[in-house]
């Protein structure tokens, strides 16, 4: 059953929508729009104006205006503030759920039990984390006095995807704001609506004016805000190659930076395991936000004493998978987020295909009367050479690469061979096994019994093309968004 749009929800997805720069929504200077899309059915929800390098040094030039006071409020009364807007989220957070999956395309069931709900709490542990932050530190020196303190780091600069919007946007900005930092933010153009919302809704909370900025662009705008002078600090969730551009800009201004980039994660299953829950498990890991998760499960590595009767408990449970349009309570795996990614995805598909793999299941989806026009694709399994494309290359789509293993050396070197390191799990009822092979495993997080793995204070990090520059979630966020210095004072 489709829910109905919200009135609230209905009248912002329908309005067109413009940059936040400064406490106030402003259209761009050169009246350039982009149009943005429904997922489900294609049709256009609305409009965003586009910026360019000037509202990028329009919404730099409001931090800074802003950043002294700030950064001078008191950690408790910020704390007040991200609670406030907390609240506000929480007052709207079935239109936020609703305004999410229009615009993104997952299914609403996912959207209100996850995304929304995950991203107050957000702003609620930071807040609270804050407010007990030791921000000195002494040293113990003879004859030097001296202390470490921390103070933020003055605007910082984030750039996201377009798959989870709303939680990255929190995940990331919020211990920024929290640590005294201001922020210019550029969200995807294609999924820009749950930004702007927050950041609306974080206004009339209380935040005050230039504390958080939105300018909504292409990949050059991105560029100017990467570029930018005034930027203090940056962060940037993407692809590896945009991620590599990024980080030339910023190693060249030496400016610090955050990667949070693709994944090729593996699942290494023993033979051991529940294989009704895993299977289950296994297979909710690619059909999860039709698959666009950077850090999901894509490679399968199967004992062979259980490969093919966990695949065929997993096929089932796939071939069952409901597909459908986002606002559809009973859709349990939506579209892919827009016409050229669904392209992408398929052609990518073709072309393991083509270089020899073996489909072993591929679903085609049924696209629902009055939906014909939307982005759907079938979850699908495959297998063959490891060397082959789809078994080395993100796809960001709903497919996994199934590969064979007798022992745990051979498992730990399929898992290995490739330059990515975002996340793996390993399932195994013998826990010293499980947590003997998940620390071989090359990666910025290894889960046992489980994949896609988040709470607050669990560090979320990357290493080698997956990312770099620390985490999410936790502690370390904070002090990320903390510039240490050193005082010292010579006692004789």
């Amino acid at each position: 059953m489709l829910a109905t749009l919200r009135e609230f929800a209905h009248q912002f997805v329908h309005t067109p929508q413009l940059h936040c720069i400064g406490g106030n929504f402003v259209p761009s200077r050169s009246g350039a729009v982009q149009e943005v899309f429904d997922p489900s059915t294609g049709a256009v929800l609305t409009s965003v104006a586009m910026g360019s390098d000037h509202e990028v040094n329009l919404a730099v030039a409001a931090a800074q205006a802003s950043f002294p006071a700030w950064s001078r409020t008191p950690p408790v009364e910020r704390a007040v503030i991200l609670h406030r807007v907390a609240d506000a989220l929480e007052r709207h957070k079935d239109d936020l759920v609703q305004v999410e999956s229009l615009d993104v395309g997952k299914a609403i069931t996912a959207t209100e039990g996850f995304d929304i709900p995950f991203g107050i709490a957000c702003l609620r542990y930071f807040a609270d984390l804050v407010q007990n932050l030791v921000i000195d530190v002494p040293h113990a020196l003879p004859n030097i006095e001296a202390r470490t303190h921390r103070i933020p780091y003055g605007v910082c600069g984030f750039i996201f995807p377009w798959n989870f919007p709303y939680d990255l946007l929190l995940w990331n900005v919020v211990p920024a704001l929290a640590a005294g930092n201001t922020v210019v933010i550029k969200p995807s153009e294609l999924t820009p609506l749950s930004t702007l919302l927050v950041t609306r809704l974080a206004h009339e909370a209380g935040l005050p004016d230039g504390v958080m900025n939105v300018v909504v662009g292409d990949g050059a705008a991105g560029q100017a805000l990467a570029m930018h002078p005034g930027i203090k600090r940056m962060s940037f969730t993407g692809s590896p190659k945009v991620g590599k551009l990024i980080g030339e800009i910023c190693g060249r201004n030496l400016v610090p930076l955050k990667l949070e980039l693709g994944g090729k994660g593996a699942a290494v299953v023993f033979d051991d395991v529940d294989m009704d829950t895993t299977a289950a498990k296994l297979a909710n890991a690619i059909t999860f936000n039709t698959g666009q998760v950077c850090c999901t499960a894509t490679r399968w590595i199967l004992h062979e004493e259980i490969h093919d009767s966990l695949l065929q408990k997993a096929i089932a449970i796939l071939n069952s998978t409901r597909i459908g349009p986002a606002l559809d309570r009973e859709t349990q795996m939506g579209p892919l987020v827009s016409e050229t990614h669904h392209k992408r995805v398929s052609n990518h598909l073709e072309l393991g295909k083509a270089e020899g793999a073996e489909v072993i299941f591929e679903a085609h989806a049924v696209k629902p009367d009055g939906f014909e026009r939307g982005y759907y694709i079938g979850p699908s399994l495959l297998t063959g050479d490891p060397d082959n494309i789809c078994c080395r290359e993100e796809i960001f789509g709903p497919s996994a690469y199934v590969l064979k293993f007798r022992d745990e050396d051979e498992a730990v070197k399929l898992v290995n061979r490739l330059p990515y390191g975002l996340a793996n799990s390993v399932w195994s009822s013998d826990l010293d096994r499980a947590g003997r092979v998940a620390e071989q495993l090359i990666a910025g997080n290894s889960w046992v019994n489980a994949h896609n793995v988040f709470a607050y204070g669990l560090p979320y990090r990357a290493v080698n093309l997956s990312g770099m520059g620390g985490g999410v979630n936790s502690p370390d966020c904070l002090l990320d968004y903390l510039r240490p210095q050193t005082i010292a004072r010579p006692l004789a």
